[in-house]
């Protein structure tokens, strides 16, 4: 099953990370011609919630430049036992990272062929529970800084230490970036948990306060039955 859920976009350093949306590909020539404009920043970052039926596999498609370095995490926020299947396709179909059974998993590519890359979470195992889950997804073009490179040339700046301090600064920024979205499932996770547990104590409290007041009740009438004296219109006195 194919889906595409909504999500949010952030802006850090002069580098819009948007996503708007994904897109399925049917030809080469279709993608060249449908891609949004935000694929061909020099970063990209994504943050989104979905959530998964029980018995289903959703999948979501990231169009990546080639050479580019593609990041996506995930992690199960609440629902069933806590995990969930995870999979990466790249863009001939290999399965990159396989299918495993587990809370929470990432996946990086380095140096990217170029193309739409499928993850895709599976959720058959669980007939029931559906999930919710948190994913993370970043694209970041560093051949990029070559382009500003040479329009600072002209300047007569220092462009190795310009370079070498930019590039720190950037990779520091997606480093931190992905420790937030890490904090953040975590944070999320703890207060479902915190929900489900609060919900489920109010429930068996409710519960037991009306078996205590049904159990009352009925200790009560058996009582009063016992004192209870029936007297019939026949009957004689006899002295």
């Amino acid at each position: 099953m194919l889906a595409i859920k909504a999500f949010t976009w952030h802006t850090v350093a002069g580098l819009v990370f948007s996503f708007l949306g994904s897109h399925l590909v049917g030809t080469q020539e279709n993608s060249q011609e449908t891609r949004p404009w935000y694929e061909k920043l020099p970063a990209v970052a994504m943050d989104y919630k979905v959530h998964i039926d029980a018995g289903k596999e959703d999948c979501y498609f990231q169009y990546v430049q080639p050479g580019s370095t593609f990041y996506v995490s995930f992690q199960v926020i609440r629902g069933g036992d806590g995990m969930a299947g995870f999979a990466v396709r790249n863009p001939r179909g290999e399965i990159v990272h396989p299918y495993q059974w587990q809370a929470s998993s990432d996946f990086t590519d380095g140096s990217s062929m170029g193309g739409y890359y499928a993850v895709c979470i599976d959720n058959q195992f669980a007939k029931f529970a559906s999930k919710l889950v948190n994913l993370y997804l970043t694209v970041i073009r560093y051949d990029e800084w070559e382009k500003y490179t040479k329009e600072i040339e002209d300047l007569n700046v220092n462009m190795n230490n310009f370079t070498n301090t930019i590039s720190t600064v950037e990779r520091n920024l997606n480093a931190m970036f992905q420790y937030q979205a890490y904090s953040r499932n975590t944070e999320a996770r703890d207060y479902a948990l915190i929900i489900d547990n609060n919900s489920y104590v109010l429930q068996w409290s409710i519960l037991q306060i009306v078996v205590i007041i049904l159990t009352t009740s009925i200790q009560v009438y058996f009582v009063r039955k016992l004192f209870d004296i029936k007297t019939g219109t026949n009957t004689k006195m006899r002295i």
